[in-house]
């Protein structure tokens, strides 16, 4: 089933919702921090804020550009804001930091979220030793996916190439700029937020377990 994975030599994971479920509680408490950052900070209520946080994540790929841009912002005030949430609510996935290991050559984690949470995330998770770099926001620039320019940043850091690289994400539409470099491009059917008309002709893989994923590619390239 996984024929043609071997030249892979460069594996990257998003981070929410993809490294962790997507039916945790931790995302939708970012969510909620992140409505009640807009309530505070124009002065509107929670329907008005969840309106204009929506709108901002559908027009700019996250909502915390679309703010910089509208209202100036401090994007680090902002992400301390609402990262900071309980992280009891995910499970350690020791197993899957194992597979992650194994994979043969590089591991990244490509996240519009920022190192601080990511580290924490991956700490949580017992993942922090699978991974040789993490790409978060402050290293893109505040330019998010699924802006193509997010992903040629991505490999031009660390020396990547496209075509012999895996990108594993939960939202659809963030793969479609991977796929048209190149990349392989795996989707995390998981029921997480995924927005208006996002087609799938893009994605190589639709899977809805990341760590029977990884165990079944493994067979493929591991050594033997």
């Amino acid at each position: 089933m996984r024929t043609g994975l071997s030249h892979i030599d460069a594996w990257i994971f998003d981070l929410d919702n993809t490294l962790y479920p997507a039916h945790s509680s931790l995302f939708p408490q970012i969510d909620a921090r992140m409505g009640l950052y807009i309530q505070r900070l124009l002065n509107v209520d929670a329907a008005e804020a969840h309106r204009i946080q929506k709108g901002l994540f559908h027009s700019h790929g996250m909502t915390l550009p679309g703010l910089m841009a509208l209202h100036n912002i401090d994007p680090h005030d902002f992400l301390a804001q609402v990262h900071d949430v309980d992280l009891e609510v995910i499970r350690p996935h020791p197993e899957l930091g194992n597979l992650i290991s194994r994979l043969p050559g590089r591991k990244f984690v490509f996240t519009n979220a920022d190192a601080p949470y990511a580290e924490r995330v991956l700490e949580r998770l017992g993942l922090t030793h699978a991974f040789d770099a993490l790409h978060d926001i402050h290293a893109l620039d505040y330019v998010p996916k699924p802006q193509p320019p997010a992903y040629l940043h991505m490999c031009q850091t660390h020396g990547i190439t496209p075509t012999s690289a895996l990108f594993v994400e939960d939202m659809a539409r963030n793969l479609a700029p991977a796929k048209a470099i190149g990349m392989t491009t795996v989707w995390i059917d998981n029921g997480s937020e995924q927005g208006p008309d996002v087609g799938h002709a893009h994605i190589d893989y639709r899977i809805n377990d990341l760590a029977a994923f990884l165990a079944e590619v493994l067979t493929e390239v591991e050594p033997t």
